[in-house]
């Protein structure tokens, strides 16, 4: 399978001191990582009050209608994810309850870089939202043309779903600080509400999400177990399974659209047609040097983790996609729906020649932060209940109990734990429970 030439694995170390560091040294960390990576000088990562609103009253017109329609598609979508709670009656007098709670606080990551995401706010937050979540830090990578601060529609995203508490801070260095919290060893900004146990301070957090690239997603892979997180939503990636009637040139613009995110971006076509994977390099070279971001396009395209896999028919087609596991996953062939329903190993799919991945970037009311590198074979993409926690509630009576005993007693014994026995037969001295 077409796979970038540097896995996860070889920026372990790299992002393991970084985590380190920040563990040590708290906000003087974040501060020398501020200077080395994004070239600003900062006193505290905290973004002020003021700064949000003035982003929010430049946010250009359309922009905003369009981040609104974004937010109310995936407010419908997060709102029917939420898993109902279940009670059962395992026997009379004995009850078993599943309820879901959502974590008390949330660190979300939106990705600064080579574009602002906007997009991935809404991702992030609205799910997070419709589980109930109480508490929600936002970072996102400080900018030195914007002051220092996140980009301002990211600012402004932020504010339109009420999300106050954002910090310029980002990469790994972002991911240690919403993991282990860092102690407030400075004043925060003018304007900043104050938020953790001290003045600065920056509460830990108990899932992290949101996409980025390989260092963030090794640093949130490092970080498991202090905390949870969504998956190893990393460098982006496309695969489009299609056959002899799809369109070329709409198959090479869904594969550049993902291509301009990052030149370690993945763009992969799976087909069992000759003529079409012809004409789709022919349509990628016309369509590659007409964008915008073309450089960037080209390394991405011509990269170890893209290309074009051809296969015998169709059903190996669905074989090799299940075997790539593929963030992103077109189908662009006869009886889309049906194929696509054989599908078990996607982030997302997307059915038919009118369902192209940028609408799931975007409107689509789906989520777009989704597992890459073959994470997808294990992995969900960002949801609901990435945010929430299920509470199994047992209720016994004494009947229940006594019903069950014999066979706790003698699994008691066989595991060789006869306190966990003695544990009930205690409940039942006058009964001859031994």
């Amino acid at each position: 399978m077409p796979r970038p030439a540097a896995s996860a694995s070889s920026s372990e170390s790299a992002v393991q001191a970084i985590i380190d560091d920040v563990r040590a040294r708290g906000l003087d960390a974040l501060r020398d990582f501020a200077l080395r990576f994004d070239g600003v000088e900062q006193d505290h990562p905290r973004v002020p009050a003021h700064v949000i609103e003035a982003a929010v009253a430049g946010l250009d017109d359309d922009v905003r209608l369009a981040l609104e329609e974004a937010i109310r598609r995936a407010r419908i979508f997060a709102k029917a994810q939420v898993p109902a709670d279940v009670e059962v009656a395992i026997a009379p007098g004995a009850t078993l309850r599943s309820r879901w709670v959502p974590v008390d606080r949330v660190g979300l990551y939106v990705p600064g870089g080579l574009a602002a995401y906007p997009s991935s706010v809404v991702m992030n937050v609205v799910p997070a939202q419709a589980a109930g979540v109480g508490s929600i830090a936002l970072a996102s990578p400080p900018q030195r043309d914007f002051g220092g601060w996140p980009h301002p529609v990211i600012l402004a995203a932020a504010s339109m779903l009420g999300v106050t508490e954002v910090y310029a801070m980002g990469g790994a260095q972002a991911v240690a600080a919403l993991a282990y919290g860092v102690p407030g060893a400075s004043a925060l900004p003018a304007g900043s509400d104050a938020t953790g146990s001290g003045s600065g301070a920056i509460d830990p957090v108990n899932v992290i999400t949101g996409p980025g690239n390989v260092f963030v997603a090794t640093a949130k892979r490092l970080v498991l177990g202090a905390v949870g997180i969504d998956s190893e939503a990393g460098t982006t990636e496309i695969a489009i399974l299609a056959d002899a009637g799809a369109d070329a040139d709409l198959v090479a613009a869904d594969l550049v659209s993902q291509a301009e995110h990052d030149p370690q971006a993945a763009s992969v076509l799976v087909t069992d047609s000759g003529d079409l994977a012809t004409a789709v390099v022919e349509a990628l070279q016309v369509r590659a040097a007409a964008t915008r971001h073309a450089d960037r396009v080209r390394t991405a395209l011509s990269g170890p983790q893209s290309g074009v896999i051809m296969v015998d028919d169709v059903e190996h087609g669905i074989a090799v996609c299940d075997a790539y596991a593929a963030e992103h996953l077109e189908i662009q062939t006869a009886d889309a729906a049906r194929v696509a329903d054989r599908i078990r190993n996607a982030g997302a799919i997307f059915v038919g020649a009118y369902s192209p991945v940028s609408l799931g970037d975007y409107c689509a009311g789906s989520n777009h932060v989704l597992p890459t590198s073959g994470t997808a074979s294990f992995a969900s993409g960002l949801n609901v209940t990435t945010f929430l926690k299920i509470v199994q509630l047992v209720h016994y009576d004494r009947d229940a109990l006594r019903e069950v005993s014999g066979s706790i007693l003698s699994l008691a014994e066989a595991e060789n734990l006869p306190a966990h026995g003695e544990a009930v037969s205690a409940r039942f001295p006058a009964d001859g429970v031994v």
